[in-house]
């Protein structure tokens, strides 16, 4: 019997299905979505922030339970928690899924201009929407 997969949002470098898949893991059913109430910051890394305006662009793909500890397992990521959010799919319908993201955001002194660098042209190459992308930084 296979295993179950879940729904998890993705919003910051791991939304590139080849890179998780250059990690042994092995995504399906991917999709852009959408999450609102929630901003995206990025220092070292990027994280989700509660913002009842926000509207954090991603992808969505289903993963293994196990899949998705051995990606979280790693120490660049490991403060990580999961939490649940409802992803909003381009056609309007709505899936519930985990999100991964800091407990603490970063502080405003925190920035990587490198890391939002890769994380916008990711998001130029997976057709995120453009209003989306150029606030990415």
């Amino acid at each position: 019997m296979p295993a179950r997969r879940i729904d998890v949002f993705f919003y910051g470098l791991f939304m590139d299905a080849d890179l998780l898949r250059s990690k042994g893991l092995n995504p399906v059913n991917i999709r852009p979505a959408c999450v609102r109430g929630r901003a995206l910051q990025i220092g070292k890394r990027a994280t989700l922030v509660s913002r009842p305006e926000g509207r954090t662009y991603g992808i969505l793909m289903a993963l293994t339970h196990t899949e998705i500890e051995q990606l979280y397992a790693e120490a660049s990521v490991s403060a990580y928690r999961p939490e649940r959010v409802l992803a909003e799919l381009t056609d309007g319908s709505t899936v519930p899924a985990e999100c991964y993201t800091l407990p603490a955001p970063p502080g405003s002194e925190e920035t990587d201009p490198a890391y939002a660098k890769k994380l916008r042209d990711l998001a130029t190459r997976l057709g995120l929407p453009y209003e989306y992308v150029s606030t990415i930084h």
